[in-house]
């Protein structure tokens, strides 16, 4: 009995030591240490000069020295999010977050990513490279320096085609193909696929009612505005252009500020994403530009006809092809620090990356497959100094998509419809599925840009595009001819608010000057063309039940002149009923889409909800809209005008009567040249430049002037950063 009990306690004591062992292996903080795989210096020359609102201006002698520094000042105040862009990039997020980030890292590997980024990186110029492995090691130092701070030591060292692979996996994503893989791992998946051409007349199979969205706004990934103005319409002889992309305040594709100076003549100032080794829009002296989404047909679905007797060979031009099967391991975080690789099936047919269902077998194919220069191309448009270089960058770049504008201070304004347009055979259903057996519906090319809808210097003196039509970018002659393009390419014939009210506001003014400039731009109303107006007609000639709170709502309601501005009233029903739309109508997106055909019943009930809403949670029906509408942000708590799809958007969360904004305008840049071509500019960012530190005073600093619509300078030359400077340094010192 003795032995035995002797033996128990050793094996007890085993038993705690192994459990002890294991629980620190789980949960004790694993090294973060790269001092074994990161220098501790590296040799670039750069200078980064914070201003009074914490925007860096990084001074390099070269443009990898910028880079380099424009790096290192983005990680000091977003670095959790940059190594998130490039760990999603890596395929590493299941091995950090878990299973439900397992995902991102099959699709890196379904589309072959890297394969891609690995065949294609030397092809860019050397000086692409050269920036883009600067940034790298701008982050690679950022993390020796911050231990305590690093995701994940199998991230580092970064090289150059981390940034290109950031670009690579984030591109798609705006134009909808994680939602075209999340389609098709549905449980059940029923969709028509077209029928083969058997019209003489090719255009007999489209069908022109599932094209037709004239007349109601779709559901963009994010809004936008851009907007500008040539000196035929300006009061004096000078040239405006409003930068005012529409995106979440937060997380991976949040807007940063920033201006980079190099002796090799990158002058920049504008906004970026995390890992970004350049401004995406902004301006430099001499010229400026500025993105909105568009939502062209950039993806296609290939049904394949599977062997029947062979699971990894499919028909193709009559003849029996096979698949290629890899299986991709994919590494998953399952408790602390233990992780476990799975595999999962990654297949490849002559169309492009293919998956396995139980109700099928299916290939994707989308443009822009293959290209790894998109920051290539953000680069060359940053430098160029006249309108042809800035458009031969556009023209040559891997950006799939976009709608863009642009303004310079020789008085040019131009738009372009970007889109690497699929040229498709005709007579197929390309809103359908199409079947995977032919060659015949198996495209290569795509429109080139010159084809593409553009406007160049328009008699009306404006350009606009606020996620709308191309072919209505301007007022009068110039616009693009709709039926030049066929309806295969899916190009947008919608008008939204923004840009009814951008074309009511611009068009209505023939001398415009700068201040009304900034005021057509944060106007907050609905044009009596929009949705919102023809839903106060309906309701106010819908049947009601009889009630105190119907018969005040109803009087609110007859008095709203289409206002979202913080002390309305009226807008708060309105806006209430909307928000009530998106979150119980079907096929309603409504933050972003006012649809013209929801039914009189739905919109009957959700006015109710709406005074139910202000009832419960205000107590009274008179409500200002920015009692409800409200900016947060740390301590921060305040009223904001604006509303989904104006021209000063705001889209945000409901919950018990109060919206906390959580999109929309972001970082915001008002850009004019004068008559002699000198460049002036005043920007504003929802929060302000410290992204994720609570306590840096620049954390929430620019809130309530944006709130208030205010905008700050922007200083470009560096005697006017050094009159208003908060600290000078460099990285690594």
């Amino acid at each position: 009995m003795k032995f035995l009990t002797r033996n128990w306690k050793q094996i007890l004591i085993g038993i705690l030591v192994l459990a002890l062992g294991v629980s620190a292996f789980l949960f004790w903080p694993l090294s973060t240490d790269v001092t074994d795989r990161v220098p501790a210096s590296y040799d670039y020359d750069v200078r980064i000069l914070r201003d009074t609102y914490g925007v860096p201006h990084v001074f390099g002698v070269t443009d990898a020295d910028a880079a380099f520094g424009l790096a290192y000042a983005h990680a000091e105040d977003d670095f959790l999010t940059i190594q998130q862009t490039l760990a999603a990039a890596r395929g590493l997020l299941g091995a950090i977050y878990g299973p439900d980030a397992a995902p991102n890292d099959y699709m890196v590997q379904l589309l072959r990513m890297w394969e891609v980024v690995d065949a294609e990186y030397n092809t860019l110029a050397p000086q692409t490279r050269a920036v883009m492995e600067a940034y790298a090691n701008g982050v690679n130092l950022y993390a020796r320096e911050h231990p305590g701070d690093v995701l994940i030591k199998d991230l580092y060292p970064l090289s150059g085609k981390d940034i290109a692979a950031a670009s690579v996996h984030k591109s798609p994503l705006f134009f909808g193909l994680d939602g075209t893989l999340g389609d098709l791992f549905r449980e059940d998946r029923d969709e028509p696929v077209s029928p083969r051409p058997t019209s003489a007349n090719p255009f007999d199979l489209l069908s022109p009612a599932r094209w037709a969205v004239t007349g109601q706004m779709i559901d963009t990934q994010y809004g936008s505005n851009v907007l500008a103005v040539s000196p035929a319409r300006s009061a004096n002889g000078d040239t405006y252009l409003a930068v005012n992309s529409h995106q979440p305040w937060t997380g991976p594709v949040a807007w940063y500020e920033a201006h980079v100076h190099s002796e090799e003549g990158w002058d920049a100032v504008g906004a970026l994403f995390p890992a970004t080794p350049a401004i995406i829009h902004g301006h430099n002296r001499e010229l400026g530009w500025a993105f909105t989404v568009n939502s062209p047909d950039l993806i296609d679905v290939y049904v394949l006809d599977i062997h029947p007797d062979d699971p990894n060979q499919y028909r193709f031009d009559g003849e029996w092809r096979t698949l290629e099967v890899q299986d991709a391991p994919i590494r998953v975080k399952l408790l602390g620090n233990l992780t476990w690789t799975v595999k999962q099936e990654v297949l490849w047919s002559e169309y492009g990356p293919t998956v396995r269902q139980d109700h099928g077998t299916y290939a994707i194919r989308y443009t822009g497959y293959g290209r790894v220069d998109i920051f290539e191309q953000l680069y060359r448009m940053n430098k160029a100094t006249t309108f042809e270089a800035w458009r031969a960058a556009l023209a040559d770049g891997g950006l799939p998509m976009f709608n863009v504008g642009y303004a310079d201070r020789e008085g040019n304004i131009f738009y372009a419809y970007n889109a690497e347009l699929p040229v498709r055979p005709e007579g197929w259903d390309w809103t359908d599925d199409l079947p995977g057996d032919t060659s015949a519906n198996l495209w290569t090319g795509t429109l080139p840009f010159e084809q593409l809808p553009q406007v160049l210097n328009p008699a009306a003196g404006i350009i606009q595009n606020a996620n709308s039509s191309p072919f209505q970018t301007t007022l009068g002659a110039g616009n693009p001819d709709e039926a030049d393009y066929s309806p295969a390419f899916g190009i947008e014939t919608y008008m939204t608010n923004r840009s009814l009210r951008a074309l009511e506001l611009l068009g209505g003014d023939d001398e415009i000057t700068f201040d009304e400039f900034l005021a057509y731009k944060y106007d907050m109303a609905y044009s009596e063309a929009s949705a919102p107006a023809q839903y106060r007609e309906r309701l106010l000639n819908a049947e009601f039940p009889a009630g105190e709170d119907v018969t005040e709502a109803l009087d609110l309601l007859r008095n709203w002149d289409l206002s979202t501005h913080p002390e309305s009233t009226s807008a708060s029903l309105m806006l209430l009923t909307l928000y009530d739309l998106d979150a119980t109508v079907s096929g309603f997106s409504g933050s972003r889409l006012m649809k013209f055909d929801v039914t009189d019943d739905a919109l009957v009930t959700s006015f109710l909800r709406a005074i139910e809403q202000l009832q419960t949670h205000h107590g009274r029906l008179d409500v200002p809209w920015g009692e409800i509408n409200r900016l947060r942000r740390g301590t921060v708590d305040i009223p904001i005008g604006g509303a989904p799809d104006v021209l000063h958007a705001v889209y945000g969360d409901l919950d018990e009567g109060t919206i906390t904004g959580t999109a929309g305008d972001s970082y915001v840049l008002m850009v004019r040249w004068d008559a002699q071509g000198q460049v002036e500019s005043q920007s504003i960012h929802q929060f302000g430049a410290a992204t994720l530190d609570e306590t840096s005073p620049h954390y929430a600093d620019q809130a309530a002037l944006f709130a208030a619509r205010k905008l700050k300078p922007v200083w470009l030359d560096e005697v006017d950063i050094l009159a208003n400077l908060e600290r000078e340094y460099r990285p690594g010192e």
